[in-house]
């Protein structure tokens, strides 16, 4: 501005070219008043004075000006030139205003510039961005000498569009036409292979950039280290950082952002502290992927020194780094913290809200998520399918049927009923909820059926307890040509082991090897899992042996099925092998470990793991400790020593101790201890008959059959029904119930008559019926008539006559296995020389030649 005023005082203001300069100086200071004065002033404003105009309009993000100059320079009939026309095509492809940019492109034809090689490339950009990719390329292709910065110019637009494959095909076309590219094809190029994911390529990239020298430029060496980050190849990401002489913010925040994405949070922490060390301050981006790293790790303190750096840095109130700092304090299970955050945030978005209920969420505070999309909804901030998904997941927490009924009408008002991500939320919620019918009807409703909403649906069955139907959604899947992955499996294997389905199971373990899931973790653990439910320890072994890395699941998962089967001592050598391997035990584990010791009889060493629980492995017993210990003590008959455990807990006794205590007095027919436990039952779960059916059995064992009486008419007053007796087995994929007394089978006539000849081979070999057991008041050979034909009974007479000789019988029942059918099937064993398995609510009963695995301790 001095030296306007000199021009002003030599006389020198009316000079074309002086004033020119001035025009072009004032318009790149964005001083656009003074500039469009000396216009004004002009008698004859020439075509470099608008031009200058028009272009600091168009570089300073003046768009509309810069058009509107356009539009009053067209009007005085000075004809645009090839410096003018890319400026407003510029301002056009800026506002995405295609209509106007095509009628620039009029002026251009008219004017004979089309074939000029800037203006040419300005226009492909303009339609590329303004979503005419058929139009840019046929306008690249009419460009007779094309350079490289035409090349670049649709190249950059395929890149910002995220069209990675055209981008790729672009830069093949252009190398085998012989151009050379330079450092912003390359540097574009990469950014495709980060896109892409695509390693191969971006290593290719690497080696033209050495070739060609362009290896020092900082721009390609940034783009490097973010590709090679990002892809998880974090060596060679050091590597190329390494080799930058200086490093710059984009460089460390691409180094560190690649560090936290594959959770290699301590690296990142590293790496920021050599990036203070350094000089180099950082930025926001740095400290959100610190944040992020702090997370990761649950690193409260540091993430509280990182929150102090923003404060001190006037960063605090940004509403991108508060969503981070909520999501720290989240994961480090510091909510109050987080909720603070929350509140001093001056503008609370969609995002911050999301991040505060995802929070309340992963920390299983499921109530305060519900509670807060209420206050959201009514401050009028909206929703999306992430935070009606979260609020789901916490209601499916909650088993607030009420509320998801709410949340689905919501989303169908709101437009989300399609979304599969909500969908899938739904049938997940309605599923853990227990009304399954629901989440089948928003599966039927969905338009698209993906893997995804099959999983979640089948998951839901198998929750259910209804595994065929979870079978039977799979063999739709597998109609329609969708291919199942390792959370299907695991969930059609999880199904298989609520029904005991063993041939069922294997045919899922078939699909597993078929689409090579053997490598999964969570697969094999459900794998584990099903045999040993399926009642066959020996293949369960084998899952478990070709798990690749074990992790506690796994470990738990068998430790728990040797328990189940009677091996107490091989699961406690198990657990001392998983000690030595170095994995840590959790609470389900120490529970599978006293059960083994309850179900082996194993006092002494049930004793020293849950005395050494806190010691050893910083666990508290919990309430599944103490019953397991009680049960074990009362099994034994240490029965003053489970009462005195008892009243040492640091929690009232819930019904799996007070159950374990009347299962005690069962066996040792304490009345007086069956009557405390099924008053403290009787409390806790009135609804329950099986308390009812316990303490009967205790009259009845002692001849107290007025006692016996009075409880059945405590049943019948309260109205509580006992649970009928149901058996299960599977035979050629389909699985057949029976009931005590049942004649409902289609083979019942050749069932019967197989039980009548078992009858005349078990009292030559000594077996006596257990009548005492019956609480039934009627004569003896109505009791034996009674015993004989319980649901267990049925079910193996049936597997004897549908099964082939020699094969496995796998029995399922709903109840704990009476006395007598347990006598029968150890004879039964021994006369047809068959194994017999069957799984109670309890264990599982092998019975081989005339005996069973649990030792008559059960």
């Amino acid at each position: 501005m001095e030296i306007h005023a000199r021009v002003i005082k030599f006389g020198l203001s009316q000079d074309p070219k002086i004033r020119n300069y001035l025009v072009n100086l004032y318009s790149k200071c964005q001083l656009f008043g003074y500039a469009r004065k000396l216009l004004d002033r002009s008698t004859e404003p020439d075509l470099v004075s608008w031009s200058a105009l028009i272009s600091g309009y168009s570089q300073n993000g003046f768009c509309q000006e810069a058009v509107l100059a356009f539009y009053e320079m067209h009007l005085l009939g000075i004809k645009c030139n090839e410096f003018a026309f890319p400026s407003v095509l510029k301002a056009c492809t800026v506002t995405k205003d295609l209509v106007l940019g095509k009628q620039v492109h009029g002026i251009v034809v008219v004017t004979g510039f089309d074939s000029d090689e800037f203006v040419a490339n300005s226009l492909v950009i303009l339609y590329a961005k303004c979503g005419g990719f058929g139009d840019a390329r046929s306008l690249f292709d009419a460009i007779p000498d094309r350079s490289v910065v035409s090349w670049n110019a649709l190249f950059s637009c395929y890149v910002h569009s995220d069209m990675h494959g055209e981008a790729v095909s672009l830069f093949h076309d252009m190398v085998l036409s012989g151009i050379r590219p330079n450092e912003f094809s390359l540097s574009s190029m990469i950014n495709v292979c980060t896109g892409l994911e695509d390693s191969v390529q971006g290593r290719k990239i690497h080696g033209y950039l050495i070739k060609l020298g362009y290896d020092s430029d900082a721009f390609s060496a940034n783009a490097l280290v973010d590709m090679y980050a990002k892809v998880g190849i974090l060596e060679d990401a050091s590597s190329v950082f390494d080799e930058i002489a200086k490093p710059d913010i984009v460089s460390w925040n691409a180094i560190i952002a690649g560090c936290v994405l594959h959770e290699y949070h301590h690296r990142a922490l590293e790496l920021l502290r050599e990036m203070n060390k350094s000089g180099m301050c950082p930025n926001m981006f740095t400290l959100s992927s610190a944040l992020k790293a702090c997370a990761g790790m649950a690193l409260r303190e540091l993430g509280r020194q990182l929150h102090s750096s923003l404060i001190k840095m006037d960063m605090g109130s940004d509403s991108f780094l508060g969503v981070g700092l909520i999501d720290m304090y989240s994961k480090c299970n510091s909510m109050d913290d987080a909720r603070l955050v929350f509140k001093l945030m001056p503008e609370r978005d969609m995002i911050a809200w999301n991040a505060v209920i995802s929070g309340h969420s992963q920390n299983e505070e499921d109530e305060e998520a519900a509670s807060l999309f209420p206050l959201m909804h009514t401050e009028g901030i909206g929703f999306n399918q992430t935070t009606l998904s979260t609020v789901l997941k916490s209601i499916a927490a909650l088993q607030a049927n009420y509320m998801c009924r709410q949340i689905h009408a919501l989303s169908l008002k709101s437009g989300f009923e399609f979304d599969n991500y909500v969908v899938n939320s739904l049938i997940d919620t309605y599923g853990k909820c227990g009304h399954v019918e629901d989440a089948t009807r928003v599966f039927e409703e969905s338009p698209t059926v993906d893997l995804v909403l099959f999983t979640s649906l089948v998951t839901a069955y198998a929750q259910d307890g209804q595994g065929e139907e979870a079978l039977r959604l799979y063999l739709e899947m597998q109609d329609r040509g969708i291919k199942p992955d390792s959370f299907v499996c695991s969930s059609l294997l999880n199904a298989c082991a609520s029904l005991s389905a063993y041939e069922q199971g294997k045919q899922v373990h078939v699909h597993i090897l078929k689409f090579g899931f053997m490598s999964d973790i969570f697969a094999g653990n459900s794998l584990v899992n099903m045999y040993a439910k399926c009642g066959s320890i020996e293949d369960a072994s084998c899952a478990f042996s070709r798990i690749p890395v074990r992790g506690i699941v796994s470990w738990s998962a068998m430790i728990g099925g040797l328990a189940q089967h009677g091996y107490g001592k091989e699961a406690l050598q198990l657990f001392k092998q998983m000690l030595k391997d170095g994995v840590p035990p959790n609470h389900i584990t120490l529970v599978s470990v006293l059960c083994a010791c309850n179900h082996a009889g194993l006092v002494a060493e049930a004793k020293h793991y849950f005395s050494s629980m806190k010691i050893l492995f910083g666990i508290e017993p919990m309430q599944e400790h103490y019953a397991c210990m009680i049960d074990l003590l009362g099994r034994a008959g240490k029965l003053e020593a489970a009462m005195e455990l008892v009243n040492k807990m640091p929690f009232q006794a819930n019904a799996l101790v007070w159950g374990a205590l009347l299962g005690a007095a069962r066996i040792h027919k304490n009345i007086d201890l069956g009557e405390q436990a099924a008053e403290m039952l009787l409390a806790l779960e009135p609804e329950k008959s099986g308390t009812h059916v316990l303490l009967a059995n205790i009259y009845a064992s002692v001849g107290m059959w007025d006692k016996v009486a009075r409880v059945r008419r405590l049943m019948k007053d309260g109205k509580v029904k006992k649970e009928p007796g149901m058996s299960w087995l599977e035979v050629k994929d389909k699985v057949y119930t029976f009931i005590v007394g049942d004649r409902s089978h289609s083979r019942s006539t050749e069932i019967y008559a197989k039980l009548d000849e078992l009858s005349d081979l078990l009292k030559k070999a000594g077996y006596v019926p257990m009548v005492e057991i019956d609480l039934h008041d009627v004569e003896r050979s109505e009791k034996e008539q009674l015993l004989y034909h319980h649901s267990e009974k049925l079910a193996v007479a049936f597997g004897l006559i549908a099964t082939p000789p020699g094969a496995p019988i796998r029995v399922k029942k709903n109840l704990r296995i009476c006395f007598d059918c347990h006598t029968v099937l150890k004879f039964i064993s021994k006369i047809v020389s068959r194994e017999i398995i069957v799984r109670d609510t309890n264990r599982f009963h092998h019975f081989r030649d005339g005996s069973c695995s649990c030792g008559e301790y059960w």
